[in-house]
């Protein structure tokens, strides 16, 4: 594994020209690496598609259904028994089902807002911007000063440091998941 400094780029024609840029400064090519990210959600981690097989804003959810459905229902069905002499038998039912049903929505009110923390947890770093990236693995510490620069004069944005592994031009280790360690 080697320090890899990676950058955003707008189009596919300014990877094209800050590689060929860093390689005339003396990289190798086969240590660079152009690619699309993907919007968060988008990754295909997971065997469905997507990066989770849950929303991780959802994680209550199911618990909120069951809580809501519960006491819903031992309210509907409450009422409906209390109604049964002009409802008949299936008051009671009724009022159970309808109870059940309403009280299930109360789950919505676990709703999280955007950026809300997770209870017990702490809110999640800054996802990685989607968009063109070009990485270069270096090969000593001395060169991290070089790829910056060059990255920069050519309009990188969201420069990263990672750790990693570029293989004949592909970074076999990238992780989109990952939180990014922005530098500028």
């Amino acid at each position: 594994m080697s320090t890899i400094i990676a950058g955003h780029f707008q189009t596919q024609e300014e990877i094209d020209r800050a590689r060929s840029e860093l390689v005339g400064a003396g990289f190798r090519e086969d240590h660079i690496s152009g690619f699309f990210v993907n919007q968060p959600g988008q990754h295909d981690m997971t065997p469905i598609g997507g990066d989770n097989l849950q929303s991780p804003g959802a994680k209550e959810t199911p618990e909120g259904v069951l809580e809501g459905a519960a006491a819903g229902g031992a309210v509907g069905l409450a009422i409906g028994a209390a109604t049964s002499v002009i409802t008949g038998p299936v008051g009671p039912i009724v009022g159970g089902l309808v109870g059940a049903h309403v009280g299930s929505l109360y789950s919505f009110s676990k709703m999280k807002e955007k950026g809300e923390a997770e209870e017990g947890g702490e809110n999640r770093a800054e996802p990685r911007k989607p968009g063109m990236l070009l990485a270069v693995a270096l090969a000593d510490g001395g060169q991290e000063q070089r790829v910056l620069e060059v990255m920069r004069d050519l309009g990188a944005h969201h420069i990263e440091r990672a750790e990693g592994s570029i293989v004949d031009g592909d970074w076999v280790d990238f992780d989109p998941l990952s939180t990014p360690r922005i530098i500028t």
